[in-house]
């Protein structure tokens, strides 16, 4: 068996044509049709064509707030670690992640509750606007659910796409009820590699 040699760039070049060509001239307009794309070339998962849910103009609001110098906000190291943080760096924004930070744990222990529950107070103290990439736990989609009925944070924009069995889907469902902008993977179906892609999809698409 022979395999070529293929650059970085090569590979998702013709990632994104198989993709294309597979999608079977199903299209979406820009930059929604970017951001579906790039979570099935993260996920080798077609059924992002179907799941991947849109508030009106969200994907142009995301951009502004990014082009505004937004900071983003995960619920886990790896969305983190996964977001183009080179590219956030130069319109002036920073991604935070406070799940693991001692006093985060301490006090998510003291109160009983969970560390993303903590996590989303602290982010929701920034003075800037804030994008939420919440790849991992529905419980920080229902502490945002509630942050927002008090007024207590006003998101730029949500990235909801926690994945798993438990209170998922209806926590995604609550923030598409929410009155704010998102970006909902519906269902089970989700992960921090999945915000992730989604936020670099908006990235690269303002380098263009």
């Amino acid at each position: 068996m022979v395999f070529e040699i293929v650059t970085p760039r090569e590979i998702e070049q013709r990632s994104m044509e198989t993709i294309t060509k597979e999608l079977n001239g199903r299209t979406w307009p820009e930059p929604e049709f970017s951001v579906i794309k790039r979570c099935i070339h993260t996920s080798a998962d077609f059924d992002y064509a179907d799941n991947l849910c849109f508030s009106p103009n969200a994907c142009q609001i995301g951009i502004e707030a990014l082009k505004n110098g937004a900071d983003i906000v995960t619920d886990t190291k790896m969305a983190m670690s996964g977001i183009n943080k080179n590219k956030l760096a130069t319109f002036g924004g920073q991604v935070h992640c406070y799940i693991s930070d001692p006093d985060v744990v301490e006090e998510a222990k003291a109160r009983g509750c969970t560390r993303s529950t903590v996590s989303m107070e602290r982010g929701a103290r920034i003075q800037k606007p804030v994008i939420f990439v919440i790849g991992n736990a529905p419980t920080a989609l229902i502490e945002l659910d509630r942050l927002i009925k008090e007024g207590a944070v006003k998101p730029a924009l949500i990235v909801g796409v926690p994945v798993g069995f438990v209170n998922v889907v209806e926590s995604k469902e609550l923030i598409m009820q929410a009155g704010v902008p998102y970006i909902v993977a519906r269902g089970r179906k989700g992960g921090s590699n999945i915000g992730a892609a989604i936020i670099n999809a908006l990235l690269y698409t303002m380098g263009r």
